[in-house]
C-alpha cells in the first residue's frame, strides 16, 4: 500500500511539473496602430492565466509569460481573435482568424484587412 501511494504522489508531481508556471510564448498577431495594441493586450490579459502581453506595432509580434496550468496559447489566440485580431504561432501554424462579426467591430483605423488602411499607417 505504501508503495502504491508513493507511485501517486510521484505521478501527480511529475505531471505538475510538466507545465511551466512562467511560460514563454509569442503569437503573430495582425494589427497597425496604437488602438489594436491596446485592444490586442487587453484580450490577451483577460485571460487568465496569462501574465504578462505585449505587441509590437512594427512586428506584430506578441509576446506572452503565462501559468500553462491555468491556460495555453489556444485559449489566448481565441481571445485575441474574439476582440477580432487574426493570429497564428510565429510560423504561421495554427491560425486563428476573427469572425467577420469580431473583425467588424474594430474602429475603421484598424481594419488591417484594408490595404489602404494599412497604407496609411506606414
Amino acid at each position: 500500500m505504501k508503495n502504491i501511494i508513493t507511485i501517486v504522489v510521484l505521478l501527480v508531481a511529475f505531471s505538475a511539473s510538466a507545465q511551466s508556471k512562467n511560460a514563454k510564448a509569442s503569437l503573430a498577431v495582425n494589427g497597425v496602430c496604437n488602438s489594436c495594441k491596446a485592444r490586442i493586450e487587453k484580450a490577451a490579459l483577460g485571460v487568465k492565466g496569462v501574465k504578462f502581453a505585449q505587441w509590437n506595432v512594427g512586428t506584430h509580434a506578441l509576446s506572452l509569460v503565462l501559468d500553462e496550468r491555468k491556460t495555453n496559447v489556444g485559449e489566448v489566440q481565441k481571445a485575441i481573435a474574439k476582440a477580432g485580431h487574426d493570429n497564428a504561432l510565429p510560423d504561421g501554424s495554427q491560425a486563428v482568424t476573427a469572425t467577420d462579426e469580431d473583425y467588424n467591430k474594430v474602429a475603421p483605423c484598424c481594419k488591417y484587412r484594408d490595404e489602404e488602411v494599412v497604407k496609411n499607417h506606414h
